[in-house]
């Protein structure tokens, strides 16, 4: 039998490239006024986590390339980096994020309907930031790296 409740969601995603911490938002569209709320909100809630972001690097969906976008960087002194177009490995980071995201949440478990995906998201974001060890991080969680990093650098 279809599932009539699941269907296709716009994930958002933000990674910090030094501890892969992560930030992500379900959102109606990847328009540009989406894109640059996102953004704003990722960026504050980096700052509240004690990162501070010099550079974020984007697709080049036309969303990323408005004005909008554009001017919101340059506001905030941020420098916008974009990937070579199709080739998905220039941010690889992200795109490893996001296979992960499919795999460990979105296509892990069969959910009744999105919405019952989507309300399951800020769980798995937790235990994904506090307790998924990265082998590129020795081991480490995304949190344990960034209060590893906190640390060293006080």
């Amino acid at each position: 039998h279809r599932n009539r409740g699941a269907g296709w969601d716009f994930v958002h995603v933000a990674i910090d490239d030094a501890t892969r911490l992560a930030y992500v938002e379900i959102l109606a569209d990847e328009k540009r006024g989406t894109t640059t709320g996102f953004l704003v909100r990722a960026l504050r809630w980096f700052r509240s986590r004690g990162v501070r972001v010099e550079r974020v690097m984007t697709d080049n969906g036309s969303a990323y390339v408005s004005k909008l976008f554009a001017k919101a960087l340059r506001w905030l002194g941020i420098r916008h980096i974009r990937t070579r177009p199709y080739t998905p490995k220039t941010n690889g980071k992200a795109e490893r994020f996001i296979q992960t995201l499919l795999r460990e949440w979105a296509y892990a478990v069969p959910y009744p309907s999105s919405a019952s995906r989507a309300r399951d998201l800020p769980r798995w974001l937790m235990w994904y930031n506090r307790n998924r060890q990265h082998a590129a991080l020795a081991g480490l969680s995304p949190e344990t790296a960034l209060n590893n990093l906190a640390r060293n650098h006080s």
